[in-house]
């Protein structure tokens, strides 16, 4: 399957907003008390794999946007 540059866009946006839910997860996180340790190790734990998943988006995306940029013969919009 060939990536377009609107898949791309998806992509990227997704990364995006992952990396901002999860930043304001992560100042939530801080700002809390009285938590047993599990909270935080279970809350910790899908942060990092939802981050990991951002980037691992957001190099898809890049990727896609190049190729489709790099594309002979095609018209970009």
């Amino acid at each position: 399957m060939k990536l377009e540059r609107k898949h791309a866009l998806v992509l990227l946006g997704i990364a995006i907003w992952n990396v901002v839910t999860y930043v304001t997860f992560i100042r939530n996180l801080a700002a809390t008390e009285d938590r047993p340790t599990g909270y935080y190790v279970a809350h910790t734990v899908l942060i990092v794999v939802n981050l990991a998943i951002a980037a691992l988006l957001g190099t898809w995306g890049v990727r896609a946007l190049k190729a489709a940029r790099n594309t002979p013969g095609k018209v970009n919009a």
